[in-house]
């Protein structure tokens, strides 16, 4: 699989599953998720994101403190996708 092609597939999972109002295409790939001045993300879109990642990539996030650093961006879920997918 392209790396690009896996970021892409990153935010299309995220604007579906988390019913997000910005088109993929407006989601930088270092964008922080969580928080002010990044996309707003809250704690219940942080566990949709985990189901969906396991669903789609088969990638599990095992504690609340991977979760974390995982989840920061496009770019550490890419990176956490690739290092861990099965």
């Amino acid at each position: 699989m392209l790396e690009d092609n896996l970021r892409e597939e990153i935010k299309e999972m995220m604007v579906e599953n988390l019913m997000l109002k910005v088109p993929k295409e407006e989601i930088a790939d270092d964008l922080p998720l969580f928080g002010p001045g990044g996309l707003g993300l809250d704690s219940i879109d942080a566990l949709e994101l985990v189901v969906s990642l396991e669903k789609k990539f088969g990638v599990s996030v095992a504690n609340s403190e991977t979760a974390k650093q995982a989840l920061a961006s496009v770019n550490t879920i890419h990176d956490y996708v690739v290092a861990n997918r099965k």
